[in-house]
């Protein structure tokens, strides 16, 4: 039978990924997840999921609270279909081929953020390097990104936060996320807008953490 748990999880990078494990562990399937809000340092996440026949709904309480910090807010009957479905394909996609994880993922944040780009960086020293990109990605190298290292999602603003020009021309609006560590980030770019709204940096952040976790980082 399927359920919707509505879970409150603290807002650090590998919780989700925590919480999947331990549904994981129950002989849980997750079917898709969607980031409701982020409330101070605490994340509200939707997870669908498919509870073995015979099993009484308990478990699931009792398998995500398992994990230090993380709170059940509701659990119901669920018969519909979250949208986010995509990005659980694109940890499958990311699980099932390491060598090309990094790949993977920066291919995949496009389509499911609909942006026109994405990088994965990381910044050594004064030096910007890339780890992977998407098709579209500007050519320009960053140089330096002086915001590194990033605490948190944020949306970049090209009059605060420097970046070079080709990433923010053609009004494109920009936003990063730690990715593997406070010195890595994925930066997503959107062409002709719209902005990133707080609940997409929301599920680019906890995307992030889950696929960081997954790799094993």
């Amino acid at each position: 039978m399927s359920y919707l748990i509505r879970v409150q999880v603290p807002d650090r990078p590998g919780m989700l990924g925590a919480v999947a494990t331990a549904l994981g562990h129950a002989g849980v399937d997750i079917l898709a997840l969607d980031v409701v809000e982020r409330v101070g340092r605490v994340a509200v996440d939707d997870l669908a999921v498919e509870l073995p026949a015979g099993r009484p709904p308990d478990v699931l309480i009792t398998a995500v609270e398992s994990i230090p910090g993380v709170r059940v807010e509701s659990v119901r009957p669920y018969s519909g279909k979250l949208d986010t479905h995509r990005e659980l394909e694109l940890i499958e996609e990311v699980s099932s081929d390491p060598e090309h994880a990094l790949q993977i993922f920066a291919d995949g944040i496009p389509r499911i953020f609909r942006a026109g780009w994405a990088l994965v960086v990381t910044q050594e020293g004064k030096r910007a390097f890339r780890l992977a990109e998407s098709q579209a990605s500007p050519e320009t190298r960053a140089g330096s990104l002086p915001w590194l290292p990033l605490g948190k999602a944020i949306v970049l603003d090209p009059g605060v936060h420097w970046v070079p020009e080709p990433w923010y021309e053609l009004d494109t609006e920009l936003a990063a996320a730690p990715f593997m560590g406070p010195d890595k980030a994925l930066v997503v770019g959107r062409p002709g807008g719209p902005a990133f709204r707080p609940s997409e940096l929301a599920r680019l952040a906890h995307l992030g953490g889950i696929v960081a976790t997954v790799l094993g980082t």
